[in-house]
């Protein structure tokens, strides 16, 4: 399982979010590209990256900061945050980032994204499907997570067949920044439904035994942001617990 240390980027330096709150911020790093290259060191193959920014402005704000980060250190960056066209996931391709994060426009403009997976290569996107509940059902959340769709998670997923699509980041976004343990049902029933794809595990993430947790359901990877910046385990550890 690939762990992806997580740098969120507002206002040009790294935070936190807590809840997906803007309005919750926590200040870590001034300098983004030394915690990217302080991750690199620890051994990270990948490293996510998002322009909250971006989000929250629904367009690009800091890509011209996170290629200066792709260039600068010798890691695989998966980057997103305010992707809104064709345009955006080409230029951040360019810059250097391995692969694109597409969010709420995964949602609300799936045909132009199935026209991206298909131009661009499956291995270039990652689809981010961040969840809120409505009913006990998940509901996808969008526009930084402040607005919910009208359709239920699997629907949405239903739009995307297996021939285009192989990266999935899901996140609940009522655990992320809480350190309170992903949502193991919510991976567990992604993974029975479509068991082909590479889902990452998103939000909460606190413990190593987290990480074995989701690798045991067959999760291809796991984002991991707070519990790192508040040394709960280094890179290293999370890197050598997901080996073992």
């Amino acid at each position: 399982m690939i762990v992806y240390p997580a740098i969120d980027l507002k206002d040009g330096v790294c935070v936190r979010l807590m809840h997906g709150r803007f309005d919750q911020v926590t200040r870590y790093d001034e300098v983004p590209a030394a915690r990217l290259a302080a991750f690199a060191a620890e051994g990270a193959q990948w490293v996510h990256v998002v322009d909250l920014d971006g989000a929250e402005a629904g367009r690009a704000m800091q890509h011209g900061l996170i290629g200066e980060m792709a260039a600068s250190v010798a890691v695989n960056i998966q980057s997103g945050g305010g992707v809104r066209s064709e345009t955006d996931v080409e230029r951040l391709l360019e810059a250097g980032v391995s692969r694109v994060v597409v969010g709420s426009l995964a949602v609300t403009r799936s045909d132009e994204v199935l026209a991206w997976l298909d131009r661009f290569g499956s291995d270039r996107i990652t689809l981010a499907l961040d969840v809120k509940y409505k009913d006990g059902a998940p509901v996808p959340a969008l526009k930084g997570w402040t607005q919910s769709a009208g359709v239920d998670l699997w629907s949405v997923l239903d739009r995307y067949p297996a021939s285009l699509l192989t990266h999935v980041l899901m996140t609940d976004v009522g655990r992320d920044g809480a350190l309170t343990g992903p949502n193991l049902d919510l991976l567990g029933e992604a993974r029975a439904r479509r068991p082909e794809l590479k889902i990452q595990a998103s939000g909460g993430v606190a413990t190593l035994a987290d990480l074995t947790a989701a690798r045991d359901l067959g999760c291809d990877g796991a984002i991991v942001g707070r519990a790192l910046y508040e040394g709960r385990f280094t890179v290293a550890e999370a890197l050598k617990a997901v080996a073992s």
